[in-house]
Parts: C-alpha cells; sequence; structure tokens
C-alpha cells in the first residue's frame, strides 16, 4: 500500500490531554480525576445528543454545559468565577509529550487537524501548546453545524487537503472517531494509549499504536 498522502488529526484525546484540567479541578474538589472524567463523558454525549437532535451548539458552549452537569451530579459547590477558571483551562491543554516528536517526524507531508473544537479553543490550544508550525489545516466541525462521528465532518478533511479520504491517515485515540473516520473512506490508525478494546461497530484501524511517534512513515 502506497504512503499516505497526508495525515488528519484527532485534537482532544488524542493531540491535547483533556485529562490535563485535572489539576485546574483541584480548587474545587479533592478528586479532580472523577471530575475529569464526568466532565469528558458528558461533554461527548452532549455532542452526540445535540447532533441527532439537530440542534447544534459549539463545543464552547457544549463543554460548558457539560461541565455544569458534572459538576452538579457529584455535589461540587463552585462559583461562577470557579467555574470559568476551569473552562479556562481548556484553552491551555497540554499536549502529550510525544506530539511534537511525532509531527516533526511526519512534516514533510500535509498535516492538519478535524475536531468537534470551536475555531477558538483549537487556536488558543494549537497557540498554547506550540503546535502551529506543523500543521497546514486546523478544520472545525464548526463549518458544518454538526458533531462527529457525523460523515459531513469527515468530509471536511479531503475537501482541504485535496486529497481522498483513502488516500489520507486519520489519527484519533477515541475508538468511536476511529469507526466514524473508517466508515468515511479514511485509512485510519488508533492511538491506543489505554489499551482499550476496539468499539464493537462493524469497522476497525489499518493499524494501532501506543504513541503518536509509533505512526509508520
Amino acid at each position: 500500500m502506497a504512503p499516505p498522502r497526508g495525515f488528519v488529526f484527532d485534537a482532544y484525546g488524542t493531540l491535547f490531554d483533556v485529562h490535563s484540567v485535572i489539576e485546574a479541578g483541584r480548587e474545587i474538589t479533592q478528586d479532580p480525576q472523577t471530575l475529569s472524567l464526568t466532565w469528558r463523558q458528558k461533554q461527548l454525549e452532549y455532542t452526540w445528543l445535540r447532533a441527532l437532535m439537530g440542534r447544534y451548539e459549539d463545543f464552547w458552549h457544549v463543554t460548558e454545559a457539560a461541565l455544569r452537569f458534572a459538576v452538579r451530579r457529584l455535589g461540587i459547590a463552585a462559583t461562577e468565577a470557579q467555574l470559568k477558571r476551569l473552562m479556562e483551562a481548556y484553552l491551555s491543554l497540554a499536549a502529550f509529550p510525544e506530539v511534537k516528536p511525532a509531527l516533526e517526524r511526519l512534516k514533510g507531508s500535509p498535516l492538519a487537524i478535524l475536531s468537534n473544537g470551536s475555531p477558538k479553543m483549537l487556536e488558543a490550544a494549537v497557540r498554547s501548546s506550540g503546535l502551529g508550525p506543523y500543521l497546514q489545516h486546523v478544520l472545525s466541525v464548526d463549518a458544518v453545524k454538526t458533531y462527529k462521528p457525523s460523515p459531513a465532518v469527515y468530509a471536511l478533511g479531503p475537501k482541504a487537503l485535496g486529497v481522498p479520504a483513502g488516500d489520507l491517515l486519520f489519527v484519533s485515540s477515541n475508538a468511536w472517531d476511529v469507526a466514524g473516520a473508517k466508515a468515511a473512506g479514511y485509512r485510519v490508525c488508533w492511538c491506543n494509549r489505554q489499551k482499550a478494546p476496539m468499539e464493537e461497530l462493524g469497522f476497525a484501524p489499518d493499524l494501532t499504536v501506543e504513541r503518536l511517534d509509533q505512526i509508520p512513515l
């Protein structure tokens, strides 16, 4: 099989560690990990539910709604100022340590992000992590006003890069996203950091790695 003609990366959980907000959560709870996990799960659920309902709101608003639910669900007392600080932590998420070396290895090919994130969130995360010089495109679902795993979202990659999906390698750490991209015609690499089982959705990745710097050239 010929090498990919470009690479399209998911952002949250793949390039950026969404649980790096745990540190910010210590201000309001002694169990910030549970807060982070509950917040992340509800964030994803709200994207899927809004897509199904046809009631799009951008990822910043979805993320805030998910945080407010998580705080109520866990019985955490938090002021508006504390919630604002937690939200702002999403604008400076840490990149996983191997991300820059991985992008450096691949930079001879076009590199893009394709994410649920709003343009404002992605711009801030790319800037704070220093990944901007490696990326030719930062693509947000906001362009089509729905969320992954809608085929309309995955179509943004081939359109921006001018390369058919089958000639691109889509890279994600989220198994449901892997299935969505594969269903949309991409070659797909699953970055399975947690050694999790694949989703039972009828689609499997073309290759699996545990770190992004293991993606073959």
